[in-house]
């Protein structure tokens, strides 16, 4: 039989990124610290919203408020905000990192925006 290895736990990380990407189904939001190793993650889903009540406001602020509770038990008690995509739950992610109690230091908004984008589709005959 197979020893069973104890999960590491991480702690004492004063300060974090949280990446959220924000689409029109769903809200994820990953935290990672500086170097870029996740922490904690969370998405609209995985906190037990179905169907359309996952492109919710809501359902943003309850992800962030899940992994910023988790977050904090981590010892972060600062964050930088990488904002990614069109979805309902931008700014309602925002406001829940700072209802939770955590420092924002930054920002910042890394959504792609073709440059050209795809060919477009032939004209119309009329």
């Amino acid at each position: 039989m197979p020893k069973k290895t104890k999960k590491k736990t991480i702690t004492n990380i004063p300060h974090a990124r949280a990446y959220v990407k924000a689409t029109f189904n769903n809200t994820v939001v990953t935290l990672t610290d500086t170097s870029g190793n996740a922490l904690v993650w969370g998405s609209a889903g995985a906190s037990n919203f179905k169907g359309a009540r996952k492109s919710t406001p809501y359902a943003a602020t309850t992800v962030v408020e899940s992994v910023a509770r988790r977050a904090k038990e981590m010892g972060v008690t600062s964050i930088e905000i990488y904002l990614k995509g069109p979805g309902p739950g931008r700014d309602s992610a925002i406001r829940g990192f700072k209802a939770a109690g955590l420092n924002i230091t930054m920002i910042a908004d890394v959504t792609p925006i073709p440059h050209n984008g795809p060919r477009a589709r032939k004209r119309r005959r009329t």
